[in-house]
């Protein structure tokens, strides 16, 4: 139970920011195709490992910022893929939230399923290791996107955005279980 309390607790925290900002910017985010998304959960990844490699960074945003970034992006990218047959831009908050709720739902009970069967090794799992799981998976969605969707053997491009936002949010815990553990 502690890692779904965990994943809750995060996305708890997404979502809030989620909702924030979709209170202040609507659901513009529906005018963005998929390969758009993606290159947005790209340049967070990249900008994570960039600071992990430099050990410093000049934007003072942090990098746990940027993990919640590729939490709600891929959340977006779920959602516009359920929304697409939609041809309005602009979304109810409740809309918009209730199917934020359902694809954070489904992508926890692949984390359980997967944790189940993996026993949590992510647990001993570096950050930084688990950043490169996310850029590979973006690499793999980019791929998929530009073979028109289609695949011979793997897994489809949700399957993918729920990996990297499984992963972001491990590195979440991750991180704050290294910053509890220096400061006790």
């Amino acid at each position: 139970m502690k890692t779904e309390d965990e994943y809750k607790e995060i996305l708890k925290r997404c979502k809030a920011l989620f909702s924030k900002k979709h209170q202040d910017y609507g659901s513009a985010w529906r005018i963005l195709r998929l390969a758009s998304i993606t290159d947005q959960i790209y340049i967070k990844a990249q900008r994570i490992r960039s600071i992990q490699e430099a050990g410093t960074q000049k934007i003072e945003e942090s990098v746990t910022a940027e993990f919640v970034g590729i939490i709600n992006y891929c959340l977006i990218a779920l959602m516009q893929m359920q929304f697409s047959t939609r041809t309005e831009t602009e979304l109810s908050l409740e809309a918009v939230s209730e199917q934020y709720d359902q694809e954070a739902e489904e992508t926890l009970r692949l984390l359980l399923a997967k944790n189940h069967d993996y026993g949590e090794a992510w647990r001993q799992m570096r950050v930084s290791s688990m950043t490169d799981l996310i850029l590979m998976k973006i690499h793999r969605v980019k791929q998929i996107e530009d073979n028109q969707g289609k695949t011979i053997a793997s897994e489809g491009i949700d399957a993918n955005y729920r990996d990297i936002l499984n992963y972001a949010v491990f590195c979440l815990i991750r991180m704050e279980f290294l910053a509890n553990e220096y400061t006790q």
